[in-house]
């Protein structure tokens, strides 16, 4: 699902068939790199907020919260492809 969003991104940009296979992977790399950092900062955050003691009292929260969030996206991606003429 990713990958074919990010695709469909890419099509909307009028880029230059010249050195096109040199653009995607740049911007491929880009979005990696990307994903790594942002791992890395909710890895490093989530190792300070497990040594709370009220860690256990709030991941049912967090989680739902989460979830909620995550399908209210898909719901909007959604709606706009079909929506989208």
């Amino acid at each position: 699902m990713h990958g074919f969003g990010l695709a469909t991104k890419i099509q909307d940009f009028e880029i230059s068939p010249d050195g096109l296979l040199i653009n995607l992977i740049a911007f491929n790399v880009g979005v990696e790199f990307g994903q790594i950092l942002a791992l890395s900062a909710i890895l490093i955050l989530m190792g300070f907020w497990r040594r709370n003691r009220n860690f256990m009292r709030h991941t049912y929260t967090a989680n739902v919260a989460m979830m909620s969030l995550g399908f209210l996206l898909m719901g909007y991606q959604i709606s706009g492809l079909i929506l989208t003429p």
